[in-house]
């Protein structure tokens, strides 16, 4: 699967924009991970956009190709698990953005493909002073070797999840 294809696909699941209004479908795992980043105006501008510009996912180890940077309702990436071209395709499509002056973010869902059926949001928020980053997803297997992992793919999930937090905290301060 290249990049190219994704065009054509559609999304493996039926509640599309779930996560930005925190509700979870039925039959869906949930999983949510706020974690605070730092202090200040700058922390907040450098997080958003590194987020934005997908620079927190390459620096947790996520090798990602999309078709827009800033992200962009809209937007196709293509994630690769495992090592060079034999990896398992990971396509998803920006479902929704957020640019307020208190929050950036954006939520991406899954396409056919995908080992997962879900969304999943990343959004850096601002409250005072303090600056957070939370991610929200909801998922269950799409794929039989998914439905395998049990909750070892869930595990694999809360994991990624932290990795995120902790590039960004490294991308932002």
């Amino acid at each position: 699967m290249k990049l190219a294809d994704l065009v054509e696909l559609r999304f493996n699941y039926d509640v599309i924009g779930s996560t930005r209004y925190d509700e979870t479908p039925p039959g869906y795992h949930r999983l949510e991970v706020r974690e605070q980043i730092s202090t200040g105006d700058q922390v907040f501008l450098t997080a958003g956009e590194a987020l934005m510009t997908w620079k927190m996912h390459n620096a947790a180890g996520v090798r990602i190709e999309t078709t827009d940077s800033p992200a962009v309702i809209g937007t196709n990436s293509l994630g690769r698990l495992g090592v060079g071209p034999v990896g398992i395709p990971i396509p998803c499509r920006v479902v929704w953005v957020v640019d307020e002056p208190d929050g950036t973010g954006f939520a991406y869902g899954t396409l056919q493909g995908h080992p997962e059926s879900g969304e999943e949001s990343f959004l850096v928020t601002r409250e005072g002073d303090d600056v957070f980053f939370t991610l929200r997803a909801y998922s269950r297997p799409a794929t039989w070797y998914a439905r395998l992992g049990g909750p070892a793919t869930r595990t694999a999930q809360s994991l990624f999840a932290h990795r995120y937090a902790h590039a960004l905290k490294r991308l932002a301060t």
